[in-house]
C-alpha cells in the first residue's frame, strides 16, 4: 500500500502518461497536478519517484533538456494496473462500511428481541 504522497504522485505519473507505455515528463508538470498545500519541493518529488521505481511501478530515467531536468517514465505491470487498485481499493472499504452497517443493525434488532423476551 502506498503512502499518501506517493499515491499522489503516482496519480500525476499515470495522468501525465496517459495510458502510454512511456513518456516524458518534467517535474514542474507533476507538481503542477499535485495539492499546493503538501508543498513539494524537486527534492521530495525526487525521492518519492525513486522509491515508486524501485516498488516496480515504473522504470526512471532521469536526464536533462535544455537545462531542465527532465524524467524517462516506462511504465511496468503495476503502474498499468494503479487505477484498477485504486477502485478495487474504494469497492473493498464501501463493502466493510456495509458489512459494519449491517452488523450494527441486525446486533440493534437481535437486542431488542431479547429485551422483549426477558424484558
Amino acid at each position: 500500500m502506498l503512502a499518501r504522497n506517493e499515491n499522489e504522485v503516482m496519480r500525476a505519473v499515470y495522468d501525465l502518461c496517459d495510458g502510454t507505455e512511456s513518456c516524458l515528463i518534467s517535474p514542474a508538470e507533476i507538481m503542477s497536478l499535485l495539492p499546493a498545500k503538501r508543498k513539494y519541493n524537486l527534492e521530495k518529488i525526487d525521492s518519492i519517484l525513486h522509491a515508486l521505481s524501485c516498488d516496480g511501478y515504473f522504470d526512471l530515467i532521469s536526464s536533462e533538456r535544455k537545462g531542465e531536468k527532465m524524467y524517462v517514465i516506462n511504465l511496468k505491470d503495476a503502474g498499468f494496473s494503479y487505477k484498477r487498485t485504486i477502485k478495487q481499493r474504494r469497492r473493498d472499504i464501501a463493502f466493510r462500511i456495509t458489512l459494519a452497517f449491517i452488523g450494527a443493525a441486525s446486533t440493534f434488532i437481535f437486542g431488542l428481541i431479547i429485551k422483549g423476551i426477558f424484558g
